[in-house]
């Protein structure tokens, strides 16, 4: 009697198991089917708009805007590149925002290292001055910005875009990496110090390597920031020559008529880069995401 009880006890105990096996499974497939939907419908305008950049307007208005092109138009490439002179524009863009990530990549170390690690009467005022810029609206600086900018000569420069954008870029990067070295433990400075090294040292040797992750993170943000921007580059830039990649694809539709493939060519080559550059700093920004989940 005794065996024939432990026996039902066990096949009851398989089929919970085996239930349970089977509800994890379907609920493992759904959420594939989920995320694959997902995944799909954010996917999917990358796809569309590198079609998009293929055909003429009489395919764009011609009922086939969803489908394969009927005529595969590489001229649209051609004519982005050379005609609308986006090479240009995107070598403006390369200038603005590459000078924009180094500026404020330096700034933000200096001044979070400074804030976080090291021991002053005013630092705390000085973290809620720079988190203050976090309140201002880029609209409203636009006026201000631009009468500054005439008065010292430096309207249709690159030094229009990187000032303002450096500025702005300033608060959320402080706030984030200021976060991050709050976490490091103060032993890892003191065991540097002890070993000689001097402050300089201490930053760039243990503090800057700790914190890269945080510092990719920012670099992401700023490149996005101002990479896409088109207020400023739209307000402050008015020569062909300086213009970068937003404004430059906004000037290609013309007055009465608008060529629509090389405007889709632009705006693949326009995002191209940040495909790329967030596919390698992907990593970094999940290592900064946990690390900054775990304190000590």
């Amino acid at each position: 009697m005794k065996n024939i009880i432990i026996n039902s006890e066990k096949e009851s105990e398989k089929i919970l198991k085996t239930q349970r096996f089977s509800f994890r499974k379907i609920g493992k497939f759904i959420l594939f089917i989920f995320l694959s939907v997902w995944a799909f419908i954010q996917i999917y305008p990358l796809f569309w708009l590198f079609l998009f950049s293929f055909k003429n307007n009489n395919e764009i208005f011609g009922g086939n805007i969803m489908g394969l092109p009927h005529k595969w138009m590489v001229s649209n490439y051609t004519t982005a590149l050379t005609s609308g002179n986006v090479f240009r524009y995107f070598l403006n863009s390369v200038i603005v925002t590459g000078l924009t990530i180094v500026i404020s990549s330096i700034l933000i170390a200096t001044a979070s290292y400074a804030i976080a690690r090291m021991k002053w009467k005013l630092s705390k005022p000085v973290l809620f001055i720079f988190l203050m810029g976090m309140m201002i609206p880029i609209q409203a600086t636009v006026l201000p910005l631009f009468l500054i900018l005439q008065k010292v000569n430096l309207l249709n420069t690159y030094f229009a875009l990187i000032i303002p954008y450096v500025a702005f870029a300033l608060p959320m990067g402080i706030f984030i990496l200021t976060s991050f070295m709050l976490s490091i433990p103060p032993e890892l400075e003191e065991a540097a110090c002890i070993d000689g090294c001097n402050i300089y040292q201490v930053f760039l040797r243990i503090i800057v390597p700790i914190v890269r992750p945080a510092l990719a993170t920012i670099a992401i943000f700023t490149y996005l920031s101002s990479w896409n921007e088109l207020m400023f580059a739209n307000t402050f830039i008015n020569d062909d020559v300086k213009k970068t990649l937003t404004v430059g694809i906004m000037s290609l539709s013309g007055q009465y008529s608008t060529n629509w493939g090389p405007i889709g060519a632009g705006l693949v080559l326009a995002t191209v880069p940040t495909i790329i550059i967030y596919a390698l700093l992907s990593e970094q920004v999940q290592q900064s995401l946990v690390a900054g989940a775990v304190k000590g």
